[in-house]
């Protein structure tokens, strides 16, 4: 069985296919420099901890309210400062990855383009 193109690549010619490929890939690698630039902000249990990553997932700042800190040393319960740190910082890098899936698949249309981070 002979694999055919889309309809769309059918009437093209290589060298129109190849240009727009490579207009896609410096469309592809700009948006995913904008991407790792652009900060996501989650929090847990209300804005007692606020997390503050990027789009590659870098931890940029995190924010642990007094009121919190004075109730984890009061009844000495260092677990559940962990527990919404991680949650908060979890929350983050999850809107971070959805955003940037998105924005993707709005640029190509869904397609799978291996060496591309999220795909």
């Amino acid at each position: 069985m002979k694999a055919r193109l889309p309809k769309e690549f059918q009437s093209k010619s290589q060298a129109e296919i190849l240009k727009q490929a490579q207009e896609m890939q410096q469309n592809i690698t700009s948006l995913q420099e904008e991407l790792d630039e652009r900060e996501f902000e989650a929090s847990a249990d209300g804005d007692l901890v606020v997390a503050k990553v990027n789009g590659k997932h870098e931890l940029l700042s995190l924010k642990i309210s007094e009121d919190l800190l004075k109730d984890v040393q009061e009844e000495n319960d260092p677990e559940m400062l962990e527990d919404l740190i991680i949650t908060a910082v979890n929350k983050a890098v999850k809107t971070a990855t959805e955003v940037g899936d998105a924005e993707m698949d709005k640029l190509t249309g869904g397609l799978n383009i291996p060496g591309f981070p999220g795909f």
